[in-house]
């Protein structure tokens, strides 16, 4: 199955919810592209796009999570607050559920691989918070070339 086709299946409630590897094919200026996010909420779903290029540490990975989750408490948060504010999303409705798409995540496993471990762990608890709910949650981990150990493909 090919990433288009995978995300389809997605959104259409084809596929159980999850942390999965969502290899995309290399395109030149791929990273960033949000189109994405017009079919999931065509679909009902509410996107989140995490451009992880700039997020190198904790501290910035919470950061971006505060602007793109649109809750500032992250910011000067840690891993429980980003674990609880995953676990509400109150301020942000979905009809048929929450997408992430976590792009370069690559940036923070090569500098801070035990933060990179932490991130999943979190997005995994969320994941399964909201599983068995009307709005599941699903993150996707864009990657081209690399792999996340022990997590699922995709695509």
């Amino acid at each position: 199955m090919d990433a288009n086709q995978a995300l389809n299946e997605l959104l259409a409630g084809r596929l159980e919810p999850g942390v999965y590897q969502w290899r995309t094919p290399p395109v030149p200026g791929a990273v960033g592209d949000t189109s994405w996010t017009e079919r999931a909420e065509e679909a009902g779903w509410r996107g989140f796009h995490l451009d992880g290029r700039r997020a190198r540490d904790k501290a910035g990975f919470l950061r971006l999570c505060a602007a793109v989750f649109e809750a500032p408490a992250l910011a000067d948060g840690d891993w429980d607050d980003l674990a609880a504010a995953l676990r509400d999303l109150s301020w942000a409705p979905a009809k048929n559920g929450y997408l992430v798409l976590y792009e370069s995540w690559a940036e923070l496993a090569d500098t801070d691989h035990k933060s990179l471990r932490m991130v999943l762990d979190v997005f995994g608890d969320a994941v399964k918070a909201w599983r068995a709910t009307s709005t599941p949650m699903t993150v996707l981990m864009s990657s081209v070339g690399v792999e996340v150990a022990g997590v699922p493909r995709l695509a």
